[in-house]
């Protein structure tokens, strides 16, 4: 039904109703306020844990990727194959893989390191000179292991500066001794800050040359050799990572004598990133949806009132309508007030949950960020809910008869 009163009228009288109920106003659009801060923070949670993921994993460098072994049953032919990762499969893949630029392969020992009279456990890897440049690691002091290091199992170590600030704290911890087990070893470099990937501390762990771990740690195994953790490989670059993933994959199952499944796999930071972005995805898919249902109840208070409001108004309505006015004009303002009560809650709720989001990202190693189209979506939304809630209590004003109405006088 087409209103006889200006849009900019009704709009006047619905903004008239709710200030002359502010209060009332207010706490109506509490549901709203609370349901909004909540998507926003959540999102903003959920985005910033998605950032902290994607720049921990930038840190591996683009074309670098990862031989780790897998846990897959084989058929193999033969016995006197290997069973997981070896020395001699870093070797071939350095040799026999044309996109590939570097190789570095490792074994990885979780021990407590002591110096003195102080102690930490550290993550302690064997790895050779081309660690630091595959890795994209950097010297802070010192320097790195070095080819002779390799050959001669040197005792001889580098380590991350939190490690060197728990064990040499104040001092240089060069030229300094630290033991591993009942071993002891020379402090040579230590690196520079390198942070964290998937909660394992880089800056906490301390490498020596492989042949010393052998020689001195892990030992070999009398059947395999020299088992290794995993290795890391650079590509020639960025491009030719895909390439060198499904050779290195020929090349290792040629070596393993693999019939049907793997018993390792190639993994890239592009194929990190997709595994960590569907899993920070659904993350804030569902902290959204529990964000949205607080909305929802946002939007059955606003209807709650609203209905009401219809009761406590009936006199008015009735008047209205008997001095001319249609049902129209009644179902639109009351609409209008829905959407007004609605659209305040978001921009109220927005600007707490961007507060919260910001208090988060401060305190919090967590990048939390929220982008403004999101905000804006939910303040469209927040609006759609009041229209969509004030709809039965607009309908209900607008149908009501005056003349039943004016009997209440």
């Amino acid at each position: 039904m087409v209103s006889r009163l200006p849009l900019g009228e009704i709009a006047g009288m619905a903004f008239a109703t709710l200030r002359s109920n502010r209060l009332r106003s207010l706490l109506t659009t509490l549901g709203i306020v609370i349901g909004n801060a909540s998507v926003i923070t959540l999102v903003g949670v959920g985005k910033g844990a998605q950032n902290l993921a994607e720049g921990q994993l930038s840190t591996l460098g683009a074309n670098v990727l990862f031989v780790v072994p897998g846990r897959n049953d084989t058929r193999r032919q033969g016995i006197e194959t290997p069973k997981t990762l070896v020395l001699e499969d870093a070797r071939a893949i350095a040799e026999q893989v044309p996109s590939v630029r570097r190789v570095a392969p490792q074994i990885t020992l979780s021990e407590v390191v002591q110096a003195g009279a102080l102690s930490a456990t550290a993550s302690v890897s064997g790895v050779t000179p081309e660690f630091l440049p595959v890795r994209n690691f950097e010297i802070a002091q010192g320097r790195f292991l070095s080819p002779s290091d390799l050959q001669s199992a040197r005792g001889v170590v580098v380590i991350g500066p939190d490690l060197k600030d728990k064990l040499f704290p104040g001092g240089s911890a060069l030229g300094r001794q630290l033991r591993v087990r009942d071993q002891a070893f020379e402090v040579i470099g230590v690196l520079e800050p390198k942070g964290a990937v998937f909660g394992s501390n880089q800056d906490e762990a301390l490498y020596l040359p492989l042949s010393a771990m052998v020689s001195r740690l892990s030992g070999r195994d009398p059947t395999y050799g020299v088992v290794l953790n995993f290795i890391s490989v650079e590509a020639v670059d960025a491009r030719s990572t895909s390439a060198a993933a499904f050779q290195i994959t020929n090349l290792l199952r040629q070596r393993h004598r693999i019939l049907r499944d793997d018993d390792f796999a190639v993994r890239s930071q592009k194929d990190a990133q997709q595994i960590v972005g569907k899993i920070t995805g659904g993350l804030t898919l569902m902290l959204a949806a529990i964000g949205a249902i607080s909305l929802l109840v946002g939007g059955i208070g606003i209807m709650n009132i609203m209905l009401v409001s219809v009761s406590e108004r009936t006199e008015e309505i009735g008047l209205r309508k008997a001095l001319g006015a249609r049902s129209g004009d009644v179902l639109l303002q009351f609409l209008v007030e829905s959407l007004v009560l609605a659209s305040l809650g978001g921009v109220i709720g927005s600007g707490l949950g961007l507060t919260a989001v910001s208090l988060v990202a401060v305190l919090t190693p967590l990048p939390a960020a929220i982008p403004l189209s999101s905000v804006l979506g939910t303040v469209l939304l927040s609006g759609g809910i009041g229209l969509v809630f004030g709809v039965l209590p607009a309908r209900r004003a607008a149908q009501l008869d005056p003349i039943v109405a004016l009997r209440s006088l």
